[in-house]
This record gives structure tokens, C-alpha cells and sequence, in this order.
């Protein structure tokens, strides 16, 4: 791991700290900042992952910076500008677009290196929409999480060009592997989601909103039942974040369906790990571009097969026809929206032989261990860090 200059300090800045590609990545770069030797802060409203922030040794400052009231977001610039005096903050790292405009008046205020983290497709459907966007492109250097996301910029943001670091998304491949999640952790996951023995397990890990494609799958797993061939039994894990119609939605579908002993609605799951060890399989069903796509590498880290949704960044995490050989397959790919397409993949998946099905999940953990290792985004953008400090300094 690469070590950053002496007194140090890195501040990023999040809307909050709970579940999350973006949350996740925050702490994992704090903790790596600790490591290099140097200070980590971290201002959010809160959330699930503070305390885990606090045990890694970094510092979680609360400030209202989810808001995107434009006079919340105005005053949140002198906040944080006062903080970066404060604690003598060496560079301001954003990963959100209303945080980062606090961020980037702050950084100017008081001339810190500006860094942002452009994590999404984020919605561009008028001049005011792209302005407001544009602020995620407009650090002294922009970290986009996947080739995908690094073209979308390029093409909506031309000026930043030159700036663009593409940093893909890093996973716990250590914590992922099955061997490490004991008999004890599963057990206590399967009780508490009252899962029975002798169904093969679909998990779907992802919070809970419409473009994650939660829907498509009870599609699948209804067509699934009235074939009548296999009898899984799919997990929906995530957060709703306030979203109660979409989970009355759900559940409705899946009542609609005489689905309630086949699709479990079980929240947010805090032992990811553990859940994997469980699955049979792994769907990401998503219906719109994924910038990344993390659920589809932890997977693929976690030995278990992957069927995703055919757009995005997906061809960058998992290798399939046209891009690749048959022989270098790591997962399934169908369009996105076609649960009758889902379903035939859910199938030949479950009825995969054992020996093809070690073999492309051997390959699929390859690609994730020379690609998407948590050590190598941190060390990616640790190297971010001191370049632009090195030109400050």
C-alpha cells in the first residue's frame, strides 16, 4: 500500500453512512488513509457504518449534507470550509453530487486539491439537471468506478477529459471467501430468514427500489413455479430506505403470485459474506445501467454464479458471449426487463453441471482477484491522493 506524506489529512464527504457501494468504499479508503500514515475524516449525516468507521480509526463528523436545500447546501460550504482549517485538511474528497458542491465552493474558499467519485449514471435529462451533475466532474482529478462511467463523462463533460482516473470498485476477497464464513454465521442467517433445507437459494442483494429490478425477478419466479422443473426459493436483501410503497408493491406482487413461500423479502442483510455462503446462485436484475456493479463481483469472490442484467458496466465484471469465449465465461447475461429470459437463465444455472459449474466459478474468481480487490482500489486511490499533493505542496 502506497504511503501518503506526513501529517495528512484526507476528508471525504458523503450524504450518509449507510448501506451502499459509495458508503462502502468510503470506509474502505478511510481505513486505507490510517494505514498510509495519515489522517481519515469523514463527514456524513450518519448511518449503519459509523461505528465501523470509528473502529477502523478514522473520525465521522455529522453534518446535514444530504440535503439538497440550496441554502442547506450554501451553509454546508462554510462548514465544511471551517472544518478544513479546523483540522488542517490537506484534500477534500466528495461522493455525492449535492455534498460535493458544498465541497467545491469549500476546497476553493481555502485552495484544497479537490477530488470526487463520479458513482452513478445520475439522471440527465435537462440543462439544469446537467449543470447540477457536472459538479462531479469538475475535481482537480475525477475517479470514475468503471471504464462504462469513465466514457459517460467523457462524452457529457468534455472539459474533464485530462482529469478522469478510472478506479473500479474494490471488494473484501478475503472476507468473501466461503472458507472463512464459518457453519455458525450461515446457520444463524438461515434461521433468522426461515429458510428451509432442500431449496436451492436465488439471492438478489441489492436495496430495495424499482431499477434494481426486484419486480422482474418475482416475474421469473412465478414462470419458474407454474413450470414446475425446480422449487428455489429467492431472497430480495436489501434496504427500503423509506420506499414503503415500493415494498407494499412487492409484497403484493409476490401474494398475487402465491409466491410467500418461494420470494422472501428479509431487509437489509449486515453479514454479506454469510449470505453468499448460503446461495446457490446470485441475480443482479437491475432494469437501468449499473456503474459498477459490486453485488456481481461479490459473487463472482464468493464462488457462487452470477446472472446479471445485460447493460452498464456489467461486461467489465462479468466475462460472457459476444466479448469473450464460451471457455472464459464467468456468469449469465440477459436483457434487462425480461423475466422470461431471467427465468430460463435461473433454471440452466440450478441444473449446471457440477464440474462446468467449478470451473467457471474458479475462472470467475480469477478475474475478480486480479481486478477487483479492495487492496488495489485503495492503493488506485491513495495514488490519486499523493499525486495531487505533490502538485499542491
Amino acid at each position: 500500500m502506497p504511503q501518503l506524506p506526513p501529517e495528512t489529512t484526507i476528508l471525504q464527504v458523503i450524504p450518509d453512512l449507510n448501506s451502499g457501494g459509495a458508503e462502502r468504499t468510503a470506509v474502505d479508503v478511510a481505513r486505507a488513509v490510517i494505514e498510509a500514515g495519515g489522517s481519515a475524516l469523514v463527514v456524513s449525516q450518519g448511518g449503519q457504518m459509523v461505528a465501523e468507521l470509528a473502529a477502523a480509526g478514522a473520525e465521522h463528523i455529522e453534518l446535514p449534507v444530504k440535503s439538497k436545500n440550496p441554502v442547506t447546501v450554501w451553509k454546508n460550504a462554510g462548514r465544511i470550509a471551517d472544518l478544513i482549517r479546523e483540522k488542517s485538511v490537506s484534500l477534500v474528497h466528495a461522493r455525492s453530487r449535492a455534498p460535493a458542491w458544498s465541497c467545491l465552493w469549500a476546497a476553493r474558499r481555502t485552495k484544497t486539491p479537490f477530488v470526487t467519485t463520479y458513482h452513478g449514471t445520475y439522471s440527465q435529462s435537462n440543462a439544469l439537471k446537467a449543470w447540477y451533475n457536472s459538479v462531479m466532474a469538475r475535481g482537480d482529478a475525477v475517479i470514475a468506478n468503471s471504464e462504462f462511467i469513465s466514457r459517460l463523462i467523457a462524452e457529457r463533460h468534455p472539459f474533464a477529459k485530462d482529469s478522469i482516473a478510472v478506479i473500479q470498485r474494490g471488494s473484501d476477497l478475503t472476507g468473501l471467501d466461503p472458507a472463512n464464513v464459518s457453519a455458525l454465521r450461515r446457520q444463524a442467517l438461515k434461521d433468522q430468514w426461515g429458510i428451509p433445507s432442500g431449496h436451492p437459494i436465488v439471492l438478489n442483494m441489492a436495496r430495495l427500489t424499482a431499477w434494481k429490478g426486484q419486480i422482474v425477478v418475482i416475474e421469473a419466479m412465478a414462470q419458474i413455479k407454474v413450470a414446475g422443473d425446480i422449487d428455489p426459493i429467492a431472497i430480495l436483501a436489501g434496504d427500503a430506505q423509506g420506499r414503503d410503497s415500493y415494498v407494499a408493491d412487492l409484497k403484493k406482487r409476490i401474494a398475487d403470485h402465491g409466491l410467500q413461500d418461494r420470494v422472501r423479502l428479509v431487509g437489509h442483510c449486515s453479514d454479506v459474506p454469510a449470505a453468499l455462503a448460503l446461495a446457490d446462485l446470485a441475480v443482479v436484475a437491475s432494469t437501468e445501467p449499473e456503474a459498477f456493479g459490486r453485488a456481481a463481483v461479490e459473487a463472482q469472490a464468493a464462488s457462487v454464479p452470477v446472472i446479471v442484467s445485460d447493460l452498464g458496466a456489467v461486461p467489465e465484471t462479468v466475462l460472457a458471449p459476444p466479448e469473450t469465449d464460451e471457455a472464459a465465461r464467468t456468469g449469465w447475461r440477459v436483457p434487462p426487463t425480461d423475466s422470461k429470459a431471467l427465468a430460463d437463465a435461473i433454471v440452466k444455472a440450478l441444473r449446471q453441471d457440477p464440474e462446468k459449474r467449478r470451473e467457471m466459478t474458479d475462472r470467475a474468481l480469477a478475474h475478480v482477484r486480479r481486478n477487483f480487490s479492495v487492496e488495489t482500489m485503495c492503493a488506485k486511490t491513495l495514488d490519486v491522493y499523493a499525486g495531487l499533493l505533490a502538485r499542491s505542496g
